[in-house]
């Protein structure tokens, strides 16, 4: 199944899809945009344009697993997601991927405006790749 993850942002929305076979998470574009209404049009037609049978929005959570006002914020644009899109639209935790995207791009000596740049869609694919492993070791869940 081809899924798009959602890395949602104030001003910058990273996305990121998984080959039909789920195998490989890759970096599927930044949307700059702080309308919230045309963050959702942008990511629901991303979703169309790549295929997407499901959704995955990553869920700021606080790192004792207590919500914050994000987490309430991207629990409401899931829901407007799904109804816009009709795609099945799941929210993932997100705690600790942008420091793992950063670190990745520390590896990579990625910095200054590039850095900033991709940022945001690295941390999609943190997202992503995380919702993929659990899925291949819970294969009866949805």
């Amino acid at each position: 199944m081809r899924i798009l993850s959602v890395d949602f942002g104030d001003a910058r929305t990273g996305l990121a899809v998984c080959d039909p076979a789920e195998m490989l998470a890759s970096p599927a574009g930044v949307i700059h945009e702080r309308h919230l209404e045309r963050v959702l049009e942008k990511t629901a037609a991303a979703a169309k344009e790549n295929g997407a049978q499901k959704i995955v929005v990553g869920l700021p959570l606080n790192m004792n697993g207590s919500e914050g006002p994000r987490a309430g914020l991207c629990r409401e644009f899931a829901g407007q997601l799904t109804a816009l899109s009709g795609v099945e639209t799941v929210l993932w935790d997100e705690r600790r991927t942008t420091v793992t995207a950063a670190a990745y791009l520390n590896d990579t000596d990625t910095r200054g405006k590039k850095r900033k740049a991709v940022i945001d869609e690295v941390a999609a694919v943190v997202i992503l790749e995380s919702y993929l492993a659990w899925r291949r070791n819970h294969p009866d869940e949805p």
